[in-house]
């Protein structure tokens, strides 16, 4: 083993000799670069996977966590300017429970746990406030669970039970809710405004007014103000002129060509929730009456006894000298039919069109237009109705060209350098790609000439050591030849040595017969059966 190593280190020494200083230099080179990129993925494969151990953390429970992190000798980073600290993935969950038991982070009291620390001599003044402070940090930590809430402060003000009903004040409440870069909808908006009002007794929506950190005024304790209502008022307004407009445009470009029409699209909304009851009665002649009364009178008098007469100075009747039969006869029908009632209910949802004006310009460079009937077209597309108010306005103007040309340009001049950024990418990977190349030729020219080398050197060594055999050989066969041994002295003639008066190495000779035979068995083999023949011939 060890002359292997020996022979190898010779080998390799012969090989970096006979490199030229152009390949030496190459070969260092490379061989630099192969080790400062090993040392770098090393370094790399060798960072364990980062995890967040807390986030949204404040700056105290952040600098407590850290300290802890360091006297433990745990490796850490901070991220998110500080409010996010990351530890060995494989050490999050123990290093939590650690944590909690060490009572980190310190805001976690400031829920329900804020009650666990009333004695038996607390005032009843400080039972109150610690029972409000309870409940803002339980309804700062709900809101905080709300996907794009990074932090959340709530303040309540709820005013002590008066003995009157009437001169009771009802509670008030404010949220100031950080999101970073992100934007709370109307929908995260009510619903945080809902679930504080829901949280205390006698605390109502309208009374909840959300902030965010930016200082905008998300919703207002004012029912009557704008607010997420609002908010989402004008979002669904907006979301359907788009539509239309979109619609509108889409339609246009497909008559007069990209570019060279404009669409205006304005929407009054009815977003009153309103309901109507309508009563009416109905008879049906076909059902009988419920109860039907028939009365019928009739009187006959005395024949020839006049009827009627004049009254007298004295209030005496006087006959008139006429009669009558004294017959009279009446008859009175009372009939109560069954009458139905139809009770109607109407809702009416919200989002309904009040009225709608669209405006149209098409450039007018665009020739044999007929605005007549685009504007029927548009009319047609969007339902227009007139009988509301809807307007509509359809004109043929110049459009000025120098913005779109600037646009066209501009996107010119980026293409142009994105293509000049693609190509300076595609050079410096051609001659990343050349250098490897390069290198990969240079190594395999010089590990060539390496090779060559040392089959020369290995050729000349072989055919000195042949020679030397070769001599040592004959001078043993002529030794023999004059000692007359025959074939019965080979070995004195071995161990006599080679030529007179020289002394043989034995083992030198021997040691060089061996490194022959394990280089080049097939020559040496050859090499024997020849001198086997010349001998037996």
């Amino acid at each position: 083993m060890r002359d292997r190593l020996t022979t190898l280190g010779r080998r390799t020494l012969d090989g970096w000799k006979s490199f030229s200083p152009g390949q030496k230099a190459v070969t260092i080179v490379a061989v630099l670069a192969i080790a400062i990129g090993g040392y770098f993925f090393a370094s790399w494969a060798g960072k364990p996977t980062m995890a967040p151990l807390f986030s949204n953390l404040a700056a105290a429970d952040a600098s407590a966590i850290v300290d802890k992190l360091n006297a433990d000798g745990v490796p850490y980073s901070l991220s998110d300017g500080g409010g996010t600290i990351n530890v060995p993935a494989d050490q999050v969950y123990p290093l939590r429970i650690e944590m909690s038991g060490a009572g980190l982070p310190a805001q976690g009291d400031a829920g329900y746990a804020l009650l666990d620390k009333q004695g038996i001599m607390t005032s009843e003044f400080m039972q109150q406030v610690t029972y409000r402070r309870a409940l803002e940090g339980e309804l700062a930590k709900t809101i905080k669970s709300i996907d794009g809430v990074n932090a959340a402060t709530v303040h309540l003000a709820i005013p002590q039970k008066d003995v009157f009903a009437d001169d009771q004040q009802a509670p008030t409440a404010s949220v100031l809710v950080d999101t970073g870069t992100r934007q709370l909808g109307g929908d995260q908006v009510s619903s945080i405004v809902h679930l504080v009002s829901s949280s205390v007794e006698g605390l109502t929506a309208d009374a909840v007014t959300v902030v965010s950190a930016s200082g905008k005024v998300l919703s207002t304790s004012d029912s009557n103000g704008g607010g997420a209502g609002s908010d989402s008022s004008a979002g669904l307004t907006s979301s359907y002129e788009q539509r239309l407009r979109a619609a509108v445009q889409t339609m246009l470009d497909t008559v007069v060509g990209p570019g060279h029409s404009a669409v205006n699209v304005t929407a009054d909304l009815n977003f009153d929730d309103t309901e109507t009851k309508t009563q009416r009665y109905v008879a049906d002649p076909a059902v009988p009456p419920l109860s039907e009364q028939k009365k019928s009178e009739q009187y006959a008098g005395g024949n020839g006894v006049p009827v009627g007469g004049v009254l007298g100075p004295d209030n005496i009747q006087v006959p008139s000298g006429t009669g009558g039969d004294g017959q009279y006869q009446q008859t009175t029908e009372t009939r109560n039919n069954a009458v139905g009632m139809v009770t109607e209910t109407t809702k009416t949802a919200p989002g309904a069109v009040r009225k709608l004006g669209i405006a149209v310009i098409v450039d007018s460079s665009v020739a044999r237009v007929d605005l007549a009937q685009l504007q029927q077209l548009v009319s047609s597309a969007v339902g227009l109705d007139a009988t509301r108010g809807d307007q509509i306005a359809v004109s043929s103007m110049a459009f000025d060209q120098t913005t779109a040309a600037a646009e066209q340009n501009a996107a010119k001049e980026a293409a142009k350098g994105q293509q000049a950024q693609v190509r300076q990418q595609y050079v410096q990977m051609g001659a990343i790609v050349l250098a490897l190349l390069v290198l990969l030729i240079i190594a395999a020219i010089a590990g060539r000439r390496r090779r060559k080398a040392e089959k020369q050197r290995l050729t000349a060594e072989q055919n000195a050591a042949l020679e030397e055999m070769q001599a040592a050989i004959e001078s043993a066969r002529a030794k023999l030849a004059l000692e007359g041994g025959g074939g019965h002295g080979g070995a004195p003639a071995l161990e006599g040595g080679g030529a007179p008066g020289e002394e043989f190495d034995r083992d030198g000779r021997f040691r060089d017969l061996t490194t022959m035979v394990e280089k080049q068995p097939d020559e040496v083999a050859q090499l024997l059966r020849g001198w086997l023949a010349d001998r037996r011939s």
